[in-house]
């Protein structure tokens, strides 16, 4: 069984998917033949954009509220995000009946500020830069006691993302590849950690944006090299990698690969209009992996964790001028 520096085992995914059921959904998995015979692979869309709060971020928020002691919830629980994991640990203390505490940078798109308000979240806008959410994290910390739920390092968290891609692999055990987007790397290193265990000889690859390749070059480097101001239209991949997930990238992901931004809005309007779901730009990478030349996965068989669906449906980027 994978066992890594970060201490992200098996054994906490298959607690955290005993601890999350009937409070998170099982995603489908849907196909399609003419994106198949586009791609010449056979794909497997494992749709994260139905989960609740619309991202698989609710499997990781979920795991870690529920996973506090009374007296470490009692306080409420508070985080940093562009979104995604904000309205999924907003749904989560909800569901817990404790509060939450958000801090958002001031770039977030409107769809997921209101989400987040929506699951009764209490909003703190910041600068979109890291510095600056996690400095108004700890202050939130320090006027309210609460508890920081990372977005994504935390093993908590981690392990809930695993149950994604532990679920994929119980729709379509013969797989020969998945590709999963990455920014923090709590989705990637939980993916890689649920291929290892159920399926080792499938090929994980990660997949982030151009504008925001800081996994890349860090699994190059063999160390962390932090984004600073990252630039691209997947707003879900703007973190900087943490050291928890880095760890089990390093040590169990295949590749990271990039794409650029023309090819992420392209992805999006593909699946629009093909498989008919709604998709953000995150959640488009894995696919926009595949517009461009990758004659090495030709003819394989292809996951593609859609992470998320939360865009604001009124400035589609395929409608809006730059």
């Amino acid at each position: 069984m994978p066992d890594t520096s970060t201490g992200l085992t098996w054994s906490l995914v298959q607690e955290a998917r005993e601890r999350i059921a009937g409070k998170v959904s099982l995603t489908p998995t849907l196909t399609s033949s003419t994106l198949d015979a586009e791609a010449g692979a056979h794909l497997y869309f494992k749709c994260e954009s139905f989960q609740k709060s619309g991202s698989f971020k609710a499997r990781g928020a979920t795991n870690a509220v529920f996973a506090l002691s009374p007296a470490q919830a009692r306080s409420g629980v508070a985080t940093h995000s562009s979104g995604n994991h904000a309205a999924a640990l907003a749904r989560a203390a909800r569901l817990r009946g404790v509060p939450a505490y958000i801090v958002m940078p001031d770039n977030s798109p409107q769809a997921k500020r209101a989400a987040v308000a929506r699951y009764g979240g209490e909003i703190t806008y910041c600068e979109a830069t890291l510095a600056a959410r996690e400095s108004a994290a700890r202050e939130l910390l320090t006027a309210t006691g609460a508890t920081l739920i990372h977005p994504y390092d935390d093993l908590a968290v981690m392990a809930g993302q695993a149950t994604a891609a532990a679920e994929l692999l119980a729709q379509v055990p013969d797989l020969d590849v998945i590709l999963c987007p990455v920014g923090g790397g709590g989705l990637l290193s939980g993916t890689a950690v649920a291929a290892r265990t159920l399926k080792p000889a499938v090929r994980v690859i990660g997949v982030e944006p151009s504008g925001a390749d800081d996994a890349a070059r860090s699994l190059r480097a063999g160390r962390i090299i932090a984004s600073v101001k990252p630039d691209t239209i997947a707003d879900g991949l703007r973190a900087t990698l943490g050291e928890r997930p880095f760890a089990v990238i390093r040590n169990l992901v295949d590749d990271i690969t990039t794409v650029s931004d023309e090819l992420i809005v392209r992805a999006m309007r593909r699946l629009f209009e093909v498989m008919k779901i709604v998709v953000e730009p995150s959640g488009a990478v894995p696919y926009a992996a595949l517009l461009g030349e990758r004659p090495a996965l030709r003819g394989r068989r292809i996951g593609l964790i859609v992470s998320g669906g939360n865009l604001d449906l009124e400035r589609l980027p395929w409608t809006v001028a730059p």
